[in-house]
């Protein structure tokens, strides 16, 4: 890589950039939690639609998922935490909403590119608890050495 290009990226490498990196990651959870949450009915609807039950109770929790791990992210508390719940839920939620191995023909295309992408979605967030994590191991040792 050219040093110029090199030094001008690794200018770019603070603090405010990496938060807006993490807010971009969250911003899916934090407009669908809110979302969620300014029309409950939508969310218990969206619930129901997808055969979860009681679609009350997993509305709500979604909810609280949705914006307490990005929360958790966003203000680095116990981020790495935040981070695998976020991945755990967008797996799940992948193979609840996006099944296209069993979605008619006309809707298979777009079903498996939006699977994919939250696989994207879901390295993401295990890259940024690992990361996380591996920082915090870092500080530790520095302390005992």
């Amino acid at each position: 890589m050219n040093a110029s290009l090199e030094g001008l990226l690794a200018k770019l490498a603070t603090p405010p950039v990496r938060w807006l990196a993490l807010l971009g990651l969250c911003a899916a959870y934090l407009q669908g939690g809110i979302q969620k949450l300014l029309d409950f009915h939508a969310a218990v609807a969206e619930a129901s639609h997808f055969g979860l039950s009681p679609a009350a109770a997993v509305a709500a929790l979604t909810i609280v998922l949705e914006l307490g791990a990005s929360l958790m992210i966003l203000l680095g508390l116990w981020r790495w935490f935040g981070a695998l719940l976020l991945a755990g839920f967008t797996l799940l939620a992948s193979f609840i909403a996006n099944r296209f191995w069993a979605a008619p023909a006309a809707d298979r295309f777009m079903m498996t590119n939006a699977f994919f992408e939250h696989l994207g979605l879901v390295g993401g967030f295990v890259l940024v608890a690992w990361h996380d994590l591996r920082s915090r191991a870092d500080a530790r040792q520095r302390k005992i050495t």
